[in-house]
Order: structure tokens, then sequence, then C-alpha cells
């Protein structure tokens, strides 16, 4: 089973989070992006841009953020964390 979670923060508040589970038989990648395109229609957002520092830190960590620099609508939150909590 993948999956990850999802959080709106904003002043270091959790304004709002979303668990996506994934047990299709696919690469981490697609589950990945198929993910990210599940939170960003629950929430409500355009796809955020990942930047190098973003792919660095998701290597590492399997956690990244982006800001409002990563998208191209304004947004009502300071960042958008996800987080990988399970992977097969």
């Amino acid at each position: 089973m993948f999956r990850l979670w999802a959080k709106l923060w904003k002043e270091n508040r959790l304004l709002q989070d979303t668990v996506i589970c994934d047990d299709k038989n696919d690469t981490r990648t697609h589950k990945i992006f198929n993910a990210i395109d599940q939170v960003c229609t629950e929430f409500d957002l355009s796809k955020p841009i990942w930047l190098d520092h973003n792919i660095t830190d998701f290597k590492k960590h399997a956690k990244t953020r982006f800001s409002s620099d990563h998208f191209v609508d304004e947004i009502s939150f300071d960042f958008l964390e996800i987080h990988i909590i399970e992977e097969d």
C-alpha cells in the first residue's frame, strides 16, 4: 500500500489535510503524481511546479513543501506539504 499525506499550512497552523491511498501496481513516480493530482482536486488547487530543491528533498526524506513560488495561481496558505507515510 502506498499512502501520501498532504497538508495545507498557514501561520504554523494546519488548515486542511488528507491521505491518499494507492494500491495499484504502478511505479512510485506514477503513484506520487497521481496522488498529487488527487490532492489538488480535493483542495481545489492548481498543480505545483517541482523545482530542483523539491526533488532533492523528496529523494532524501520522502517529504517536500510547495510555497507560493510553486503555484501559478495565488494561494491562500503558506505552503502545501506532502509526505509519503507508507510504501510497499
